[in-house]
């Protein structure tokens, strides 16, 4: 099992999550994983930098932590030959160290550019479009394509890594999953669903499977369970809300009636390092091996210290049942 770190770019500015990053790596964490958000879930984050131009510089920054989107929508905001040039030359800056986690997106980052937002259906089928793109512009050449929803004409990404970057592919029901197991190396997840993994299994899916664990750290509970639901209540609107809702100010209406103490019910808050091990336990008997642990609390230097000296040798022996 292979424990990770989220880097909560819609919390924290860009030269911070770089700073968190190498941290994460000293910290002893296998791999970060951050996400691809224009804009932040909630006004009260206040930040959303350009994922690219953080992950280029946290390759700078670090030596051997594995690096991760969690995850890019690799349309509409974006084309998919964008993504193709963009994960490539991230594989390179960080001697391929980089995994391409991607997913049908949020109404929240993708309406910016004025498109329009599909119904997750047709979402479906450009992110299928997208992964076939990815996958021929990363095998070298020249290559057009003509699918139903996207195009490309005669592209060719120049720079490429020695093997191409691992792609995650985020599912949050059976369509995706399967999805997952045809045009993915792994399965990305925010649930500790089982079901997902079978329809995974099932389709043929045998790679990495991925998935965020929720927790707050601090030294003292309640400090813990205030800092998570400034940070963490857009979590509890669930995927169907989270991937529809345009704006901040939207997610704040709709999480206007959460409580601390409904936090309290989906993230381990406080001090007790087997309180977090239990939480994680919950995400491995699901059957996921890479977790990102997501750390809502106060005191971020404080968690990494509390993950090296107190959580992480717990996390080995959850790892090994």
């Amino acid at each position: 099992m292979k424990i990770g770190y989220k880097l909560f770019a819609e919390a924290y500015p860009p030269k911070e999550i770089v700073r968190q990053a190498r941290e994460a790596e000293r910290a002893g964490f296998d791999f970060v994983e951050i996400s691809d958000h224009y804009h932040p879930w909630l006004y009260s984050h206040g930040h959303s930098g350009f994922v690219w131009s953080m992950l280029a510089a946290a390759a700078a920054a670090t030596e051997t932590i594995g690096l991760a989107t969690g995850v890019t929508c690799p349309f509409i905001r974006y084309h998919p030959a964008i993504i193709a040039q963009a994960a490539a030359t991230t594989a390179i800056l960080s001697d391929e160290r980089f995994t391409l986690g991607v997913g049908s997106g949020e109404r929240l980052n993708e309406h910016v550019v004025g498109a329009g937002w599909p119904p997750v259906s047709v979402r479906h089928e450009m992110l299928r479009e997208s992964l076939e793109i990815i996958r021929l512009l990363w095998s070298g050449g020249y290559h057009s394509y003509e699918g139903r929803h996207l195009t490309l004409e005669d592209a060719r990404v120049f720079d490429l890594p020695g093997r191409p970057p691992p792609i995650i592919v985020a599912a949050g029901g059976e369509r995706a999953a399967r999805i997952a197991a045809e045009h993915g190396d792994g399965l990305f997840a925010t649930e500790p669903d089982d079901t997902l993994i079978r329809t995974y299994e099932q389709a043929g899916g045998t790679g990495g499977r991925y998935c965020e664990v929720p927790l707050a750290w601090a030294e003292d509970e309640a400090a813990a369970a205030t800092s998570a639901h400034r940070l963490m209540r857009f979590g509890l609107t669930g995927w169907k809300v989270q991937a529809e809702l345009p704006n901040p100010i939207n997610f704040e209406a709709a999480t206007a009636s959460i409580t601390e103490d409904d936090v309290r019910g989906t993230v381990a808050c406080g001090p007790d390092p087997d309180r977090h091990a239990e939480a994680v336990r919950t995400f491995a008997d699901a059957g996921f091996d890479h977790l990102a642990l997501m750390n809502s609390g106060p005191d971020v230097d404080g968690f990494f210290d509390f993950y090296a000296t107190e959580l992480s040798g717990r996390l080995q022996l959850v790892g090994s049942r």
